[in-house]
């Protein structure tokens, strides 16, 4: 670490040096050829030291050879953050204390701890594209240039004792950073932390306001960082016996993120509910919330939910990041013929195309594919939803707000007097709700809609229960989509095994036996799952003039699926069997997501013609 040093009998200064150097030359310049501030009187200006404190310290200094500050650290005199602070001022540049949650663990795997550790540098964060770096040496444009070199991003540098650098190079280079041991401690001292959810004035912001903070604000940051980092959809912030359990979900499968320690539950609600600009004073109602905040350099919009329990009030943090997004078609996970019939679907002028599944299925995500692949300057689309998750271009977005009376139906019926081409509707709740959409695909408008079905014959069903006559859902209807997510294989460990018979059987591929298919090991990438990302299984009910006539005649479901079976479609288990059989994912994930499918072991037609992957 650089230690400007006091002035000796002979009117020299140590030089810029290393922690615990002794050598001495001349007083160097600040900016303008000015003489910079010496840490000795910086410490006196900011009345950390007295006059008669900082001449006993030079004696003692001349004596022993060693740097000022360092000395007066020792002696306790100072602290280390006051030392830094004064340091900082005599250099000119910003400086911090390192701490838990101001050190971002992926940037130091970047740089590598030898490397770090031989330049004496920890990279602290990431704003855009510019990585703040905490050095002994911030004046050293030869470190500043490495680091650029190995990085690719803009240097920003602060200064920061060696030692300091050196204990936290050590304790985040290990193989396993133990977050709930940072988090204990943190519970356990003041700490000063990146306030992460309000770095909006970038690089140039004081690195003292940035790390302004308190233990709870640390560990929430930790939370959301980790969550947007490993691509989380949801924060799950828990009360129970033992204090807080935080959890989130990652590829639709909840996994511990964190287990705060107990007295801190309060604190952490508040915390989020101030993030989410709700009433922290309300603990007994329901409430909702939402903010955008810049995290992992990207913008990132968050709803946040509180819920009163037995225990205390649970949050939930839904992570909507752009970044995630895929709105093209053929990122969806969609195969070919299935994409075929649902763009066969999207291309008629007017009616009524559904997309149905479970909640989380990820319905919403191809409802903007849909209006991606429609959008145009030439086409007037207009949606409502509840709550928007992500803006698109071209594209007139409203939100529905219960709170003031605009429902689904009520904005629907407004819609229609803003000269729609293409409506998309975010669910349909009521009979209400279904029958505006309905009149508004006969009236010559192409309308889509999410439902919540098993799959896509029982959209039918579902409307019809909704209300809708048989000859008007016959009329409006062009097709419904019924998906599933499943887990794909983390390219990482896939290996090959084999199924059991039971297995096999389940999936309609009794006949594989003795024959290897792909599945996940489990590794430190994938958090020893086997899986890394999801892909969509997609069951596409095209209505062809047979089953028109079907509908009008009110038949039910199971016979709509015997038509859909005899002109060739797969249901959703057969469309993910092969998704399996292509080595996308397990046998097992398919089976797994496609439990309720009403012909979950029917055969699959030709099955015996494709290989694993």
């Amino acid at each position: 670490m650089s230690d400007p040093g006091e002035t000796n009998s002979a009117g020299t200064t140590p030089p810029t040096a290393g922690a615990g150097a002794s050598r001495e030359g001349p007083p160097r310049s600040g900016a303008g050829g000015s003489k910079r501030l010496r840490v000795g009187e910086a410490l006196v200006a900011q009345g950390a030291i007295t006059r008669e404190q900082l001449d006993k310290a030079l004696k003692d200094q001349r004596q022993a050879g060693r740097m000022l500050g360092e000395m007066l650290v020792d002696q306790g005199v100072i602290t280390a953050t006051t030392l830094v602070r004064a340091l900082a001022q005599t250099l000119g540049v910003p400086g911090c204390t390192v701490r838990h949650g101001l050190v971002d663990p992926a940037l130091l795997k970047v740089l590598g701890p030898d490397e770090a550790t031989r330049l004496k540098v920890i990279p602290l964060f990431k704003v855009h594209d510019t990585l703040t770096v905490a050095m002994a040496e911030p004046q050293s444009l030869p470190t500043i240039d490495r680091i650029r070199q190995l990085t690719g991003l803009k240097i920003r540098p602060v200064l920061a004792i060696e030692s300091n650098i050196v204990e936290y190079i050590k304790k985040y280079s290990g193989e396993n950073v133990d977050v709930d041991a940072f988090l204990t401690q943190l519970a356990e001292q003041d700490v000063e932390v990146v306030e992460r959810e309000s770095v909006d004035d970038g690089p140039a912001a004081d690195i003292d306001k940035m790390v302004a903070g308190s233990p709870i604000i640390n560990l929430v940051n930790v939370a959301l960082l980790t969550a947007v980092k490993e691509k989380a959809s949801d924060i799950h912030i828990e009360p129970d016996k033992k204090g807080t359990r935080v959890r989130y979900r990652k590829d639709g499968v909840l996994r511990d993120l964190m287990r705060p320690p107990s007295g801190m539950h309060s604190a952490i609600v508040s915390r989020v509910k101030v993030i989410g600009k709700m009433d922290i004073a309300e603990k007994r109602l329901p409430q909702g919330g939402r903010v955008r905040i810049v995290a992992d350099g990207a913008e990132v919009d968050l709803r946040v939910s509180s819920m009163p329990t037995l225990l205390g009030e649970k949050i939930v943090v839904r992570i909507l990041d752009k970044r995630n997004l895929r709105v093209r078609l053929e990122d969806l996970g969609f195969r070919i013929e299935a994409m075929q019939a649902f763009k066969r679907i999207l291309e008629c002028e007017h009616g009524l195309a559904l997309v149905t599944g479970p909640t989380g299925s990820g319905k919403t995500t191809t409802l903007y594919s849909a209006l991606d692949l429609l959008r145009s300057p030439e086409t007037n689309i207009l949606t409502v939803e509840d709550p928007v998750e992500y803006q698109l271009d071209l594209v007139n977005q409203i939100q529905v707000s219960e709170q003031i009376g605009l429902s689904f139906a009520r904005a629907l019926r407004e819609i229609l007097r803003q000269d729609p081409d293409i409506i998309m509707v975010g669910e349909i709740r009521d009979q209400e709700t279904a029958r505006v959409a309905v009149q508004a695909a006969l009236t010559g408008h192409l309308v889509l809609a999410t439902l919540h079905t098993n799959d896509a014959p029982g959209s039918v069903a579902r409307l019809m229960d909704m209300g809708i006559e048989p000859y008007l859902l016959s009329s409006a209807i062009n097709g419904a989509v019924a998906q599933r997510l499943a887990r794909t294989l983390c390219p990482s460990c896939a290996t090959k095994y084999f199924p059991t018979e039971q297995v096999l059987e389940d999936a309609g591929l009794s006949e594989h036996a003795g024959r290897p298919f792909r599945k996940g090991a489990g590794c430190r990438q994938c958090h020893d799952s086997g899986f890394r990302g999801r892909c969509g299984v997609y069951e596409v009910m095209e209505v062809t003039p047979q089953l028109r006539r079907m509908i009008h005649h009110g038949s039910a479901t199971h016979e709509l699926r015997e038509q859909l079976t005899r002109s060739g479609a797969l249901t959703l288990r057969q469309e993910g069997v092969l998704l399996a059989l292509e080595g996308k994912t397990s046998l097992e994930e398919v089976l797994r997501v496609t439990q309720n499918d009403s012909e979950a072991d029917a055969p699959l037609p030709g099955a015996g013609r494709k290989e694993a992957a």
